[in-house]
């Protein structure tokens, strides 16, 4: 197969956002006497989208959040993750050289994550990098987020409709840096890279490749990636 697209997610292979979500999210569940670990934060809730991530909170602390609905905790989630994000810098070391070198080469690229577009379109204004991304799908745009396959599907399926022809899953490879995002792109059926910015090496086992930057990551590599 030839290599056509790279779909990254975004929260922890783009960006170094994820202590900016923990942040935000701690700040909300102040109000209710809930506070997260960070092991628990990172075992349990990376990947979600917010709102699935306040279910769980809910189920697992057994709190009604005094009978709040959970959209208006995503909103205050997303005011005080501005907030945060804003004062941080946040780009992943590599990420702008490797995403340019995918465009020159065209290489489709898209970005599928459990985000809010908001929180995307925010971290992208400062980057420098909007107009790379062919594709991007969000909390947004699916049902079911990751280890739903659902967003990834979505994503080939636009690649395929601004590439002019049709992009299969084989044709393309997913970095992720999560098990839940492997979960995903794996039932859709694409090859999988994990970086290892949020999770060992060893938690990170399904993908076909692990690395731990962008920085070394040839084409030539991908290429090979999508022939096995």
């Amino acid at each position: 197969m030839v290599l056509k697209a790279v779909i990254f997610d975004f929260d922890g292979v783009i960006s170094d956002s994820e202590p900016c979500h923990f942040a935000a999210t701690n700040k909300v569940l102040e109000d209710f006497g809930i506070q997260l670990g960070k092991e628990e934060y990172y075992a349990e809730y990376l990947g979600f989208s917010d709102y699935e991530l306040f279910e769980a909170v809910q189920e697992r602390h057994k709190t009604d959040y005094k009978k709040t609905p959970i959209e208006k905790l995503v909103e205050r989630k997303a005011v005080f993750f501005e907030e945060v994000i804003r004062q941080t810098d946040h780009l992943i070391e590599g990420i702008p050289e490797f995403v340019k070198k995918l465009k020159n080469s065209g290489i489709k690229i898209g970005i599928y994550s459990g985000a809010l577009p908001a929180d995307i379109k925010i971290m992208l204004e400062d980057s420098g990098l909007s107009d790379y991304f062919d594709v991007i799908v969000t909390a947004d745009d699916v049902e079911k987020g990751k280890p739903d396959p659902q967003g990834y599907l979505l994503a080939i399926k636009r690649l395929s409709d601004i590439s002019g022809s049709p992009i299969t899953a084989k044709q393309c490879i997913v970095i992720e840096d999560s098990h839940w995002g492997l979960v995903a792109a794996k039932k859709a059926g694409i090859h999988t890279i994990a970086i290892t910015n949020s999770y060992s090496a060893g938690e990170l086992s399904d993908a076909e490749m692990i690395i731990d930057s962008v920085k070394h990551l040839k084409i030539s590599d991908l290429q090979k990636l999508c022939s096995a």
